[in-house]
């Protein structure tokens, strides 16, 4: 198989590829580009193997006038850079031993070798210079099929690295297709006791990239039935996705709007979310409990806020938002309070803030139709 992709026939990889080629040496295009590819979808970051180890890597690149910067030369990786980006250019490399997210390796001129330390047999796949794939392992029938596998032992590949637990879901709801895997369901619960042990900067990343699929609902609820949710971002319920991504339509994926239905104990601190992600969260999650109005919604949290409440409220309910809900949303999100505390003079302090409030709380009730004279005697007349 052959595959064509404006990103890998690009100068710069292919200034890298043939200057590994003229000293000699095999260079590949490794790992998701070469997945996305086939699947044609959009290639992100190239990555490449070669059978150049680290220092002839650097040589190479100095003789033909291209930088190298030696990133994980330890490791076997140097980056050049080709047509002013950066290239990762990768050793072939066996494990020797493996500790959590670290391992000793050894260099190798094995593509098969190098194949079967990977995670996944859709990750396990080159194609070289032409776009011609090379596939060691049997990944390519998985990418087709859709089918997210561990290369070869479940429980081995997870014992190398417990955040490939993560991964598999995440993959699963990028590219599963058929089903997900019994065998690496079946490993990812018996490892699931030991992800708290994962940093959350790790898991928190992990949770948005799945999120953020067209439908994770599915692989949600896997994770749910092996524990791992629980395990992550305990007191979290997938039930309410599958509901959400229904009732979002066309609408672009947005992964905070997925968990606020997901909930779930501190998800601040357990995913490691920012600031401004764990002030929209609440402010969402608090509108869609409280079953906010949808003109309501888009005034006090602006559109895309607004669209996210409404979306959840009826996820957590169980029943589709009310017609023209989106509507509504941007014309609260539209909306202009008429009054202002000058209007109210000569009312000031507490009484002229209790006053804004009522009015504007008439003002939103009456769906942004009272005008600024009624809602004026409105407010002065309230008792103070």
């Amino acid at each position: 198989m052959r595959v064509a992709a404006p990103a890998m026939a690009a100068p710069g990889p292919q200034a890298v590829c043939a200057m590994l080629e003229a000293g000699g040496h095999r260079a590949l295009f490794v790992g998701g580009c070469v997945r996305d590819a086939i699947l044609g979808r959009p290639v992100g970051d190239i990555d490449i193997a070669t059978d150049a180890v680290p220092d002839r890597v650097a040589a190479l690149a100095a003789a033909a006038g291209l930088r190298a910067v030696p990133t994980g030369a330890a490791h076997g990786t140097v980056t050049v850079i080709a047509d002013g980006r950066p290239h990762e250019v990768t050793t072939f490399r066996e494990d020797v031993e493996t500790f959590g997210r670290h391992a000793r390796v050894a260099f190798t001129d094995r593509i098969e070798a190098d194949a079967a330390r990977r995670d996944f047999t859709m990750n396990a796949l080159y194609a070289d210079r032409g776009g011609e794939v090379l596939d060691p392992l049997g990944g390519l029938p998985d990418v087709l099929a859709g089918r997210v596998r561990f290369v070869g032992d479940p429980a081995a590949r997870i014992a190398e690295d417990r955040l490939r637990v993560l991964r598999f879901f995440r993959f699963t709801a990028w590219f599963g297709r058929d089903g997900i895997d019994p065998a690496g369901l079946a490993a990812c619960a018996a490892a699931a006791g030991d992800l708290p042990l994962l940093s959350r900067e790790r898991i928190g990343a992990e949770m948005r990239k799945m999120l953020a699929a067209p439908d994770p609902a599915p692989a949600a609820a896997a994770m749910a039935a092996a524990g791992v949710l629980a395990a992550v971002l305990p007191g979290a319920d997938a039930g309410p996705l599958a509901p959400l991504v229904h009732f979002e339509g066309d609408l672009p994926p947005r992964w905070l709007r997925r968990l606020a239905v997901l909930g779930g104990d501190d998800p601040a601190d357990r995913l490691r979310l920012s600031r401004a992600e764990w002030a929209a969260l609440a402010r969402i999650g608090d509108a869609a409990r409280r079953g906010m109005p949808a003109h309501e919604a888009g005034y006090r949290l602006g559109r895309d806020d607004g669209r996210d409440a409404v979306l959840a409220a009826a996820a957590l309910a169980g029943a589709p938002p009310p017609a023209g809900w989106a509507e509504a949303v941007a014309r609260g999100a539209a909306a202009v309070f008429p009054l202002r505390a000058a209007d109210l003079a000569p009312l000031s302090g507490a009484a002229l803030g209790a006053a804004l409030r009522a009015a504007e709380t008439a003002w939103i009730a009456s769906g942004f139709a009272l005008p600024q004279a009624e809602l004026r005697a409105l407010a002065v007349s309230l008792p103070r």
